[in-house]
């Protein structure tokens, strides 16, 4: 049975899901009697909620102007790539071993669904779909919600600077490739595979770097 969410974290979890969506974008300030009234609580919940965003980064709490949604800069998310990398490939080697058959079927549904996906605006949200699918089997929570978190703040920015003019054919075929040495269980070549897709990403941030030159 699911556990009932607390005030605090109904709000913390409304505004992280809006922040990381894109809804609440960089530099939008937020009022606690607006929000309060939004989520229908008073004020103290929504102080606890702001505290916990602001710990985790994603908010930025002034004095005499409330909190405002935090902004990366490139060198920022740079960083967050590399962690990334970090911690999806470590995910990975563990979760290689443990991988049944339906875990392969979901990520191949995903993969399908995927590249019959028009809408560009949806393709972050099957990506990561994807990712989260292959990475899931490790059995580790703590290093899931470290992947999980980091990708969230990564997301946030490459969804609004990254072009998406390359579009969806390359990663694609990355992810197919990626998803059969999963299956024949090539741990070594599916983990530099990996490494290789998420620098692709970061040559994609340092070319916005370029371009604002």
């Amino acid at each position: 049975m699911e556990t009932k969410r607390s005030a605090p974290e109904m709000v913390r979890d409304g505004l992280r899901d809006a922040i990381l969506g894109g809804v609440l974008g960089e530099g939008t300030q937020l009022r606690q009697d607006q929000l309060a009234e939004q989520y229908g609580t008073s004020r103290i919940p929504v102080r606890e909620a702001l505290r916990q965003l602001e710990a985790e980064g994603l908010v930025r709490i002034e004095p005499n102007k409330g909190a405002i949604v935090t902004s990366l800069s490139v060198d920022d998310v740079l960083e967050m790539l590399d962690i990334r990398i970090a911690l999806e490939c470590h995910a990975l080697r563990f979760a290689i071993p443990e991988m049944v058959d339906e875990d392969f079927e979901l990520a191949e549904r995903i993969l399908d669904d995927y590249n019959r996906e028009p809408d560009p605006a949806h393709w972050g949200k099957m990506n990561w779909q994807f990712h989260w699918t292959i990475y899931a089997p490790c059995h580790r929570p703590r290093l899931l919600a470290m992947i999980e978190a980091n990708y969230g703040h990564v997301n946030r920015f490459v969804r609004a600077q990254v072009s998406l003019a390359a579009g969806k054919d390359r990663p694609q075929q990355e992810h197919e490739q990626l998803l059969d040495l999963c299956r024949r269980a090539m741990t070594d070549e599916a983990i530099a595979l990996l490494v290789s897709h998420i620098e692709q990403t970061k040559k994609s941030v340092h070319a916005t770097r370029r371009h604002r030159i």
